[in-house]
């Protein structure tokens, strides 16, 4: 591990981190991905992301955000993480997937159809485990609310 990750890993653990990036890191990978044509995302240096597109779950109009993801083998398949930088209150995206789990990625500039679902028991706590040892500070988001983090799984279909 470089020490840039290291020091991104620390920093990112902190509440000031979580009160700020939920307001510059979107919209600076929103950009950044509309003008490289889906080809770079900013915080993807650090954390692999995917641009996700589903709909509303109060307006079924397509919302997008982007999103840090846990690539899994075979390139089939990614989790979610709905940490929400460790703040109270599960991310909209979440509840968008709940209602609409049938949604799009863009993953290093290629779209495709997948669908979402929430991990729950056994296989939820498996996929947990990978997180924390994919990404540690996922641990310290859980210790800071009450709320379970919720892990989604996307399928190409």
């Amino acid at each position: 591990m470089t020490a840039g990750v290291k020091l991104m890993q620390k920093v990112s653990s902190t509440m000031l981190f979580a009160k700020l990036a939920p307001h510059f890191i979107p919209a600076m990978d929103k950009a950044v991905h509309k003008l490289t044509r889906g080809k770079v995302m900013l915080s993807a240096q650090m954390l692999p992301g995917v641009i996700l597109t589903a709909k509303g779950a109060k307006t079924g109009e397509p919302r997008t955000t982007p999103l840090a993801c846990m690539p899994e083998e075979g390139g089939v398949s990614w989790l979610l993480i709905g940490s929400n930088f460790g703040r109270p209150g599960h991310p909209a995206w979440t509840a968008n997937l709940l209602k609409h789990p049938d949604a799009n990625v863009n993953w290093k500039g290629q779209d495709i159809a997948v669908r979402a679902r929430l991990l729950e028991g056994a296989e939820r706590a498996a996929a947990w485990q990978a997180v924390l040892g994919f990404w540690p500070p996922y641990a310290t988001y859980q210790a800071r609310i009450e709320r379970e983090i919720r892990l989604f799984r996307l399928e190409r279909r």
